[in-house]
C-alpha cells in the first residue's frame, strides 16, 4: 500500500513538473534555439554514428540524477557527479558544450543546458530514424553535483525488482521501465558489462540460463572469458542502427544483450508490457511502442525539473557561474 501512495504522489509530482514546462518555451526569447541544437546534433552525427545513442543516454543519466537539471555536465574535479561508476561510459559532452556557444552567441543567458540536452535526445532520436516529438521547455540548471548524487543509477545486474524499484521512485511506471529500457534499440556497448552474465553469473560460475543457447556461443565469441573487455558490440541484434521495437523482441527470445534489458521478461508486470507489443491485432489497434517511448520519454525529462527563479541558466554547461 505505501508503495501505491507513493507512486501516486510522485506521479502528481511529475504532472505539476509538466506543466511548468511548455513546447515552444524560447519562441520569443530565443526562437532559433531548438533550430540551433538540431543542427548541431545533425553535424555530430555526420561524423560520428554513435552520436545518437550516446546523447539519449545523456538525457536518460542526467535526469535519474538528482532531476533533469543537467547537473551530470558539471566538470569541477574528482567529486563530480559525472565521475561516478554508475555514468560509466556516458558521454556526448562535447555536443552539448557546441550546442550551448552557439546558443551563447545568438541569445545570451537563455537557454538551460538542461533544455539543451533533452532537445539533443530528441533529435537524436529523429536521426535513428525513430518517433519526431515535441519536448516542452523552460528548465533551468541545477547547482549542486556530487558523485555520491548518482548512487541510486540503475545497473546492468539489477534484478528486476530493483529496477522496478528505482523507477518507481522517479514516478515512473513498469511500462515507462520498459520503454525507456527499449532506447537500447540503438547504440552498443562493452564486454565488460557482458563478463558477469557469460561467466560468472551463478556461484561457481556458469552464464545466464535466460540467453538463448546459439546466442551465447555467439556473444562468448564476441567477448571471450579474459579477453579485451572494451570490444563493443550492438546492444540490439539485428537493428542497432534503427529505432524501433526490435529490441523488444530480442528480450522475448532470449537474444538479450544485457542483462538488465533481459530481467524485464523476469517479472509478469513488465513481460506483459514487452508482450503488448506484438499481439496479433496491435499492428492495428494498437499499443503503438514509437507512441507510448515518447509519452514515456517526455515523462522521463520532467522528472524534478527546476523552473521559474530555481536554479540557474548557465553560461558554460559544465560549470556553475
Amino acid at each position: 500500500m505505501g508503495l501505491v501512495i507513493l507512486l501516486i504522489l510522485l506521479t502528481y509530482i511529475v504532472r505539476i513538473s509538466e506543466a511548468q514546462l511548455r513546447v515552444g518555451f524560447y519562441a520569443e526569447t530565443c526562437p532559433d534555439a531548438e533550430a540551433i541544437v538540431g543542427s548541431v546534433v545533425r553535424q555530430a552525427a555526420a561524423s560520428n554514428t554513435n552520436t545518437a545513442p550516446v546523447l539519449l543516454r545523456l538525457h536518460f543519466h542526467d535526469c535519474f540524477v538528482h532531476g533533469c537539471d543537467a547537473s551530470i555536465l558539471i566538470n569541477n574535479g574528482p567529486d563530480a557527479e559525472r565521475n561516478a561508476f554508475g555514468h560509466q561510459g556516458v558521454g556526448g559532452f562535447d555536443v552539448i558544450d557546441q550546442a550551448k556557444a552557439q546558443l551563447e552567441a545568438a541569445c545570451p543567458g537563455v537557454v538551460s543546458c538542461a533544455d539543451i540536452v533533452a532537445l539533443a535526445a530528441r533529435d537524436a532520436v529523429a536521426l535513428a530514424n525513430g518517433p519526431a516529438y515535441q519536448v516542452p521547455t523552460g528548465r533551468r540548471d541545477g547547482m549542486v553535483s556530487n558523485v555520491s548524487m548518482a548512487d541510486g543509477m540503475p545497473d546492468v545486474s539489477d534484478s528486476i525488482q530493483l529496477l522496478k524499484s528505482r523507477f518507481l521512485q522517479k514516478g515512473l511506471s513498469d511500462k515507462d521501465l520498459v520503454l525507456l529500457t527499449a532506447a537500447h534499440t540503438i547504440g552498443t556497448t562493452a564486454c565488460f558489462f557482458m563478463t558477469r552474465r557469460l561467466y560468472n553469473f551463478r556461484p561457481g560460475g556458469g552464464s545466464d540460463p535466460a540467453i538463448n543457447a546459439q546466442f551465447l556461443e555467439e556473444l562468448k565469441s564476441r567477448c571471450p572469458e579474459n579477453g579485451d573487455v572494451n570490444v563493443r558490440l550492438p546492444i540490439d541484434r539485428g537493428s542497432a542502427q534503427a529505432f524501433d521495437n526490435q529490441i523488444l523482441q530480442n528480450i522475448r527470445g532470449g537474444f538479450a544483450v544485457l542483462e538488465s534489458d533481459a530481467r524485464l521478461y523476469d517479472d509478469e508486470g513488465t513481460r506483459s508490457v514487452v508482450d503488448s507489443y506484438f499481439g496479433l491485432l496491435s499492428p492495428f489497434v494498437g499499443p503503438f511502442f514509437e507512441t507510448d517511448f515518447v509519452e514515456s520519454i517526455v515523462k522521463m525529462g520532467a522528472i524534478d525539473v527546476k523552473t521559474g527563479s530555481q536554479g540557474q541558466i548557465r553560461r558554460v554547461c559544465g560549470a556553475f557561474n
